[in-house]
């Protein structure tokens, strides 16, 4: 059940595992394999460059204990083989990240339909069980409505139906006897509307420290000044690693960002009197420090009470610490969140103790697996909610082929 990452790479393992089984993926919707078309801004980030399992798990705020296993079955390395068996090359970009050599999540999304095809899994679109029956004797029934109503009886079934952002959303699976962890969003930019940067969208820095006033939340990373407030890695990792928290606050908080996060205060100033030994008749405002953008500077140092035209020899001392706390500290009123892009991520979901981390396999329902979003796993930006897909997914499919039913 899902037409999504895991469920795919869930059905084509089954069926590559043992030819002899029927396997059916059905999608209740007309679209399939829709998060992997959008990924990435259209060229599907596949994965994450990582040499071991324990470099993999520590970008997991929920999971990554229990994905240590998981891992060392099927982790990067192994899903750049299983796509490049399939004739699908993937590079890496700077930061880690992985795409395909064509830049077009069509040629992931096509690799796995072919892939599906090839193996003989059996598609139905538009189509969902209105109700799902675990049988007596083992198996379940299910009772299937849309474009191909009628009774279907499994030996065994995998559910990979994605995140879902409200908690009535998975009563189904509460039905089934599981326990789901209330899903929060994760992967979210920060709505500022009051924000002192209000002018600046589009300005970047490559390397900040934003963490929450009051929290033991804070992330490093590239930071993007947006018309409606901050977005960029360094934002949507916090924004992951907080998410429960976060979600507690009501998402009102305050944003403090270090716009150079290799200085403190102290080595700062030291910093600042000697450049102003060397630099006094520099105009402050005009000459932006640190690599900071000119827009940048200029706004940090005008909201500090720097004018125009002062010179560093001539820089009074309130306004040049009202600047040391702009450049270490500029406070951001978060009020609201926004959802990055298309590619929703839920913290939340079926709760990894009741589920056998080697086969995917329900701890209370025989034949059950699960795969991907609608379990309690989920990673930062950067190809590793895929990978969590890919590799859940291979290990249920591999565990329902071999179990012959």
């Amino acid at each position: 059940m899902g037409g999504g990452a895991a469920g795919f790479f869930g059905a084509i393992a089954c069926a590559e595992a043992n030819p002899r089984l029927t396997v059916y993926l059905i999608e209740k919707t007309g679209k399939l394999l829709s998060k992997v078309r959008i990924s990435g801004g259209g060229r599907c980030n596949v994965t994450h460059a990582a040499d071991t399992p324990a470099q993999l798990v520590q970008h997991y705020p929920r999971g990554a204990r229990q994905l240590k296993e998981p891992f060392r079955q099927f982790d990067a390395q192994a899903t750049i083989r299983w796509f490049g068996q399939r004739g699908v090359q993937l590079k890496t970009e700077p930061d880690g990240r992985m795409f395909p050599v064509t830049d077009s999540s069509e040629t992931i999304a096509q690799c796995l339909l072919d892939a599906a095809r090839q193996a003989g899994v059996r598609i139905l679109t538009q189509t969902q069980p209105g109700q799902i029956e675990v049988l007596p004797a083992g198996g379940f029934r299910l009772h299937l409505t849309g474009a191909h109503p009628g009774e279907m009886t499994v030996g065994r079934l995998l559910i990979a139906t994605g995140g879902a952002p409200k908690a009535e959303q998975y009563e189904w699976l509460r039905q089934l006897g599981h326990t789901v962890a209330a899903p929060v969003p994760s992967l979210f930019t920060f709505n500022v509307p009051d924000s002192p940067l209000r002018e600046l969208p589009g300005v970047s820095v490559p390397q900040a420290r934003v963490r929450v006033a009051g929290e033991k939340l804070e992330y490093e990373g590239p930071v993007l000044v947006t018309h409606w407030g901050v977005s960029g890695p360094a934002v949507l990792k916090l924004s992951a690693w907080g998410a429960r928290r976060l979600h507690e606050l009501g998402y009102q908080s305050t944003a403090l960002i270090n716009w150079i996060p290799e200085h403190t205060e102290e080595t700062l100033r030291t910093w600042l009197r000697d450049y102003r030994e060397q630099n006094g008749r520099k105009v402050v405002v005009s000459n932006p420090l640190f690599g900071l953008p000119q827009r940048l500077w200029r706004t940090l140092a005008e909201q500090a009470g720097v004018a125009p035209e002062v010179r560093w020899n001539e820089l009074p001392a309130k306004p040049q610490n009202r600047l040391i706390e702009a450049l270490l500290n500029t406070a951001l009123p978060v009020r609201g969140k926004t959802t990055y892009k298309d590619e929703f991520v839920t913290c939340g979901g079926i709760v990894l103790s009741e589920v056998d981390m080697k086969t995917m396999e329900s701890r209370r329902v025989p034949g059950l697996h699960f795969a991907g979003e609608v379990l309690d796993i989920d990673g930062i930006t950067g190809g590793f909610n895929f990978q969590a897909a890919w590799t859940t997914g291979y290990l249920a499919g591999r565990a329902i082929g071999q179990s012959g039913t």
